[in-house]
């Protein structure tokens, strides 16, 4: 059994805590947060352990094998640092950081400590692009040209049925280390990364459409170092957008096909949570494990992220994405900045 805390416990920890509490030998012992409220809810999932201040949570290094984190990205970088030191293997949210000096540190400290740091890279168990991914290597589309890769959403402006004011840190780059790209783009960015390997910057452009102090959307243009493989992101936070519609999409051009992930996810989401949901009740009657959250499908990631990374902490084996993959993704953002920087628009 694997006792672990949960380091922040908005939108994303929250949903991290419900995953957790589903994952075969996972035992949450702690979580922390400011927020009174939202470590009332987890007292009353079963949590016995609660801090609202999280370094707490690290004076008790012993009662932990890893620690979750969901803080916001300036504090990203204190968390890492204080989990690793104390001796916890760590899934931390993406960004790893805020710059590239501090995820370099991170990679670092993780060297020095050996234990595991995992950045929820979530794209990448998504099962429509692991599917594409799969088929690009067997060499279904041949040798990949293109990717284009994008996603335009509400951003921090999205809300619960009852609408709660914006965190201030999102519009502070110092804090939050940028907008759109960095919030969107980041797993864009990456993910082209997990199907044409390490890239460089050729192009960028930034919009500021809402007057925001960070950008509300952005275009990069990657290359692969190692093919002649293009990306195109595009990514946006202006677009106001409702469930069950969510515009995302990746296409993969080679010299001998396509593959769209548009092909590979349900088209109709109410119809694909029916027939999941049937499907774990048939498995659940035959003992099987049922698969928690397929029926929402693009929640479902979040929950796989969460086991891979567990059973790495069980297995003494390396997640499938660490600090490496975080500082790299960080430094092509940190280029698309200074790119843009440059360009005249």
């Amino acid at each position: 059994m694997l006792n672990v805390g949960i380091v922040g416990l908005g939108r994303m920890g929250s949903l991290h805590l419900m995953n957790c509490l589903k994952i075969k030998d996972v035992n949450v012992v702690a979580a922390a947060d400011s927020s009174k409220k939202s470590l009332e809810k987890a007292g009353a999932l079963g949590v016995k352990r609660l801090y609202t201040d999280y370094h707490e949570l690290f004076g008790h290094p012993a009662d932990f094998d890893a620690v979750v984190l969901s803080l916001p990205n300036f504090m990203h970088f204190d968390g890492i640092q204080l989990a690793l030191e104390a001796g916890m293997d760590v899934f931390a949210e993406k960004p790893l950081a805020t710059s590239v000096e501090e995820c370099r540190q991170i990679v670092k400290l993780a060297e020095k400590s050996g234990r595991r740091v995992m950045v929820g890279h979530v794209m990448r168990f998504v099962e429509a692009l692991q599917m594409m991914k799969e088929k690009k290597e067997k060499g279904t589309i041949g040798d990949l040209e293109v990717a284009t890769i994008e996603e335009i959403i509400n951003g921090p402006f999205a809300h619960p049925r009852v609408p709660v004011p914006v965190s201030e840190w999102w519009f502070d780059p110092k804090k939050s280390g940028g907008g759109a790209l960095m919030d969107v783009g980041y797993h864009m960015i990456d993910l082209f990364r997990y199907f044409a390997g390490d890239s460089e910057v050729t192009f960028s452009l930034l919009n500021h459409r809402l007057n925001l102090p960070v950008e509300d959307g952005a275009i990069v243009i990657l290359r692969s170092s190692k093919s002649s493989a293009k990306g195109i992101i595009n990514v946006g936070w202006y677009e106001q957008t409702t469930f069950p519609k969510y515009n995302f999409r990746t296409l993969l051009h080679g010299t001998a096909g396509y593959l769209s992930s548009d092909d590979l996810i349900p088209h109709n989401l109410y119809r694909h949570a029916v027939k999941e949901g049937t499907k774990n009740i048939l498995r659940r009657a035959t003992g099987r494990d049922i698969r928690y959250l397929s029926y929402t499908y693009h929640y479902e990631s979040f929950y796989k992220e969460l086991v891979h990374f567990f059973e790495c902490v069980k297995h003494d084996s390396q997640p499938s994405v660490n600090a490496e993959d975080g500082l790299k993704t960080v430094e092509l953002i940190q280029a698309a900045y200074e790119k843009s920087a440059k360009s005249e628009y």
